[in-house]
């Protein structure tokens, strides 16, 4: 069982760069694929990045993507996000999300991740 545990958000101008972190506690985290999505007001939960359970392969929305760079640290049982130019749209509660088993591939669906955490408020002003 993986618990998981969201920090870094917080309200920053457009332009500027926030930094998250997902803390996760468990015995098998390294062998699991982690991704972050993102829940807007009014809107559903969509898929932000992924990446897997070694590193090596990652992914993004196209929204994101060459802004954001999903990263782990599987010493410190930590994944991150980091966010650069940041926009209004990225405005969202930021939820970080294991899948269920061991060396299963990252994937864009919420309904394949079953461990999540509390979530990270993310405002981005203009």
């Amino acid at each position: 069982q993986v618990q998981l545990v969201e920090s870094g958000g917080g309200l920053v101008q457009a332009g500027g760069s926030l930094r998250l972190s997902c803390a996760a506690s468990g015995r098998t985290f390294s062998r699991k694929s982690m991704a972050w999505f993102r829940q807007a007001p009014g809107k559903e939960r969509e898929f932000v990045s992924a990446i897997s359970w070694g590193g090596v392969s990652t992914s993004y929305a196209d929204s994101v993507k060459g802004r954001f760079t999903i990263s782990r640290d599987n010493a410190k049982n930590t994944v991150y996000l980091q966010m650069n130019s940041l926009k209004p749209e990225d405005t969202a509660v930021y939820y970080c999300a294991a899948r269920t088993g061991a060396y299963e591939p990252p994937s864009p669906y919420p309904d394949d991740y079953n461990y999540w955490g509390q979530g990270t408020q993310v405002t981005v002003s203009s």
